[in-house]
């Protein structure tokens, strides 16, 4: 069977799938133009696409004489694919979730430390040559530890980043969730998403991208956070208005940011880059060769179970 690759990706994954399939590997990096995405799904029965190969219900039309049966997405996030319209085309869609909790989860405490510890604006006073030395009122930030964090989205990756704030800082956890949800480990569900923001120091989003969600976070939820309390997102760009997100910091509504997406990526906003209070990370949630290598090998493992006639280990 024929199968595309959208991006290069680690070495042993390319490796079982060459051994398995007729591999077209494209070597850019940067997201497939709908051309390209069109030509994948009529010319090839196996298509690996990932984050920014936007399969959208035009691109299926446009595509016209469609091949393809399997979008094995890398990824667990799938909001770049509209499932209905593969479905329609006699398309299946999977991903590659639980391999990627463990390191965004990791990169949301990153980013709780750097903005509440003021690390990216340290770092760039000593390389820029500006630090004069330790003193007793230098870049006072907020302590973490036993603070509340609270979390918006408690699948995987919320609980993950919860335990982590619980075990490892001491925080009480507050959070929201569209259904009931009982962590292991001391946690208050609320009833809003603003309750949470005006009940934390610490606000962290990880819901599912998609059209949901969009916006899920705007100007309502910026003015009920505490002036002191800092913003976190490791989910999806587009969850958060990034204007409303640039007007509350601009307003002193909340101390700071912590941001590995963005709502036009790669595009951030001068804004943002401007501002000593907001931590920037380049969408690192899952970037690790252990876990990039998982993902592929689950992207894998369903590719080999649909051309082998088996049900897909994590279908969409």
């Amino acid at each position: 069977m024929k199968l595309f690759i959208s991006r290069p990706l680690p070495d042993t994954v390319i490796d079982r799938a060459r051994a398995g399939f007729d591999v077209t590997l494209r070597g850019d990096t940067t997201s497939m133009s709908q051309d390209e995405i069109a030509a994948s799904l009529r010319d090839f029965d196996l298509v690996l696409p990932t984050l920014g190969d936007f399969y959208s219900a035009e691109v299926f039309k446009a595509a016209g004489n469609i091949r393809a049966k399997l979008l094995a997405n890398f990824g667990v996030g799938y909001n770049h694919i509209d499932v209905d319209a593969a479905r329609a085309n006699g398309i299946a869609v999977s991903n590659t979730p639980g391999a990627v909790t463990d390191a965004t989860a990791d990169t949301a405490m990153t980013l709780i430390l750097m903005t509440a510890r003021r690390a990216g604006e340290g770092e760039r006073l000593v390389r820029a040559g500006r630090w004069d030395g330790w003193h007793p009122t230098q870049m006072l930030g907020m302590h973490v530890t036993g603070k509340t964090v609270g979390i918006i989205g408690m699948g995987r990756i919320g609980e993950a980043i919860a335990a982590r704030c619980h075990h490892g800082f001491e925080m009480e956890v507050v959070f929201f969730n569209r259904s009931p949800k009982t962590p292991p480990f001391p946690a208050r569900q609320l009833d809003s998403i603003q309750d949470v923001a005006r009940a934390c120091d610490i606000l962290v989003i990880a819901v599912p991208g998609g059209t949901d969600t969009w916006h899920l976070i705007g100007a309502d939820t910026f003015a009920a956070m505490q002036p002191h309390a800092i913003f976190v997102n490791i989910a999806r760009g587009e969850i958060v208005d990034e204007a409303a997100l640039i007007a509350a910091l601009d307003a002193g509504q909340i101390a700071g940011a912590g941001l590995d997406v963005y709502e036009f990526e790669p595009k951030v906003p001068d804004a943002l880059i401007a501002r000593e209070n907001v931590a920037l990370l380049p969408h690192l949630g899952t970037a690790t060769l252990e876990v990039r290598t998982a993902m592929g090998m689950l992207a894998m493992d369903n590719l080999e179970a649909f051309a082998a006639g088996k049900p897909l280990i994590s279908p969409v």
